[in-house]
């Protein structure tokens, strides 16, 4: 029995989509399947929240004693956290007191709300939701001889306070949060294992920690090289903002980021950028469309398992020539990861299951005593 969809065929139908997220990671992959994608999530980190971490209290209260210029809040729940944490020492009514003389700036909509459920007004937030244009706006507005708060998230910015240090500020790093490893990583070994199998069409991060810490589990494995070099092919790395983006891009792995830094746009790009990397062919008196674990066909959309895929996408590569049969051994063992236990049988095999999969035999064509081809005339 053919697995097939008959109805307009979703625009991440037949591809998977792996998640890193630790927080809001059901809200994403409720966008992303509404829109056709499976989903398979393993969270690459772990919140910690330090309500009594020592460096924090003794941030705060340097910051009482010494009070601060400027104020930059990068997100909504490290600044709540913050003064729930000054409030649990006793210190929350003097910290809202120096944050109220100081000038606050709210990187986003989330860190805004925060500041102003706390009482306070922000003095200037940008449009684009970045560090970037925070810094550019701080360092315009001059901070030679300013002493300037910097409110992390767990990840450090060194980019950022580097560029206040070096412009004259006196900058007070004030983290809030430290990320750790899962407490369970089989989840993020998992998710792993299938981007480096093939099996993940396209890979979603949401905070820089996230794409650190995959980073940093490859790496211990061994398989660093290869986790980079399929970011840099077949699986679409995309990234909810360009801070998110920083481990990659620092990797040298080009990304893909939405215009705003929301899961909703995130989802939005994953569901515009996948379908523009498919491979679209006339084949005999049809029109297919290869994608990740399957194929539409005729706007039917058709699973294909995955060693017949594999054979499909090699023969799509040059469409309508002849495939041997030894060359379709080697992408079967390239695809199986294995030297032996693949023969001409098993081609045979590939080549009857893809053409069942695809419900039409005379899509891929036996060129005797050659190979095979797909119905293209050459």
């Amino acid at each position: 029995m053919v697995d097939s969809v008959e109805t307009e065929v979703p625009p991440l139908a037949g591809y998977t989509v792996g998640i890193t997220a630790a927080r809001r990671a059901d809200e994403l992959a409720v966008l992303l399947e509404r829109r056709g994608a499976n989903v398979v999530h393993g969270p690459a980190i772990r919140i910690v929240p330090l309500p009594d971490d020592a460096e924090l209290q003794a941030a705060t209260e340097g910051m009482i004693a010494d009070p601060v210029d400027y104020v930059v809040v990068t997100t909504g729940i490290g600044f709540r956290g913050w003064v729930e944490a000054a409030e649990g020492w006793g210190l929350g009514t003097d910290l809202l007191g120096i944050l109220g003389k100081a000038d606050v700036f709210a990187r986003g909509p989330k860190a805004k709300g925060a500041v102003r459920a706390a009482g306070l007004v922000e003095s200037w937030s940008p449009a684009s939701e970045s560090n970037s244009e925070v810094l550019e706006y701080l360092l315009n507005s001059g901070v030679d001889g300013k002493r300037v708060a910097v409110q992390l998230h767990g990840e450090p910015l060194p980019n950022f306070v580097n560029s206040l240090r070096d412009a004259g500020a006196e900058v007070v790093e004030i983290s809030v949060y430290r990320w750790t490893l899962p407490a369970d990583v089989g989840p993020l070994e998992r998710l792993l294992d299938a981007v480096l199998a093939g099996s993940i069409d396209a890979l979603t991060f949401t905070s820089a920690p996230a794409a650190a810490s995959l980073l940093a589990m490859a790496q211990r494995q061994g398989r660093r090289e290869a986790f980079l070099d399929v970011l840099r092919g077949p699986v679409l790395p995309v990234c909810v903002g360009s801070v998110t983006a920083g481990p990659l891009m620092d990797a040298g792995i080009p990304v893909v980021q939405p215009d705003r830094p929301r899961i909703g746009a995130l989802a939005r790009s994953v569901a515009t950028e996948l379908p523009a990397r498919a491979t679209r062919l006339r084949v005999g008196d049809v029109q297919l469309e290869l994608r990740g674990q399957g194929a539409v066909v005729d706007g039917v959309l058709r699973v294909v398992p995955p060693a017949p895929m594999a054979v499909l996408r090699a023969l799509s590569v040059t469409p309508g020539k002849v495939l041997s049969r030894p060359a379709l051994i080697g992408v079967l063992r390239r695809h199986s990861g294995r030297d032996g236990d693949v023969d001409a049988h098993a081609v045979e095999t590939a080549i009857a299951r893809l053409r069942s999969a695809l419900g039409d035999s005379t899509l891929v064509q036996t060129v005797v005593k050659r190979g095979y081809r797909l119905a293209i005339p050459v």
